[in-house]
């Protein structure tokens, strides 16, 4: 299986990388097959894939989320520069309620943040022109959102710097209610 299933802290996430065969032309990597996620049981059923191009080192994007029934799954890369993925388990049930996870995602190591429903997700670009290349599960509903600001005292994420760029928007959530 040319895919390796990573588990995070946070049950039900995880974190994807994949076999790169490599030869004097570069690397093939395959990046996602339906029936490796259906053998581990993960929900697989992409509808979108969306492309997220950001000019600035700073740039902040989140913690976005959508309410049920629009809920979605998230297979989250960065195709071209570096960025701080973070998602967080607002799951009400769930045993790391309110907990978070960040990772390192860059077109470098190739790795992808699997981010089950019922998450918030954001991310920081660490550095200039960075894409990032993720699939849904749902398609976006705007009366769906379920959103929290990335500087939540709720869940106190330690980013590894302040941003410079937050759209009005991500900076108008209200804050988290547990």
């Amino acid at each position: 299986m040319p895919l390796i299933f990573r588990e995070t802290p946070l049950k039900g996430a995880y974190i994807i990388d994949s076999k790169r065969f490599v030869d004097e032309r570069g690397f093939f990597s395959e990046v996602f097959h339906q029936g490796e996620f259906e053998e581990k049981g993960i929900l697989a059923g992409f509808v979108q894939t969306n492309l997220s191009h950001n000019k600035f080192k700073g740039t902040l994007r989140g913690l976005h989320s959508q309410k049920p029934p629009h809920a979605e799954v998230k297979l989250v890369r960065c195709v071209q520069g570096r960025i701080w993925d973070v998602m967080v388990d607002v799951r009400p049930d769930s045993q790391t309620y309110g907990d978070y996870y960040g990772i390192e995602l860059s077109a470098e190591n190739a790795l992808a943040a699997y981010i089950p429903q019922g998450f918030l997700h954001g991310f920081l670009t660490l550095e200039d022109d960075s894409d990032v290349l993720y699939q849904v599960s749902a398609h976006y509903q705007p009366t769906a959102a379920h959103s929290a600001r990335y500087d939540d005292p709720a869940f106190n994420i330690a980013w590894p710097f302040s941003p410079s760029v937050v759209s009005a928007q991500d900076q108008a959530w209200p804050p988290f209610k547990r």
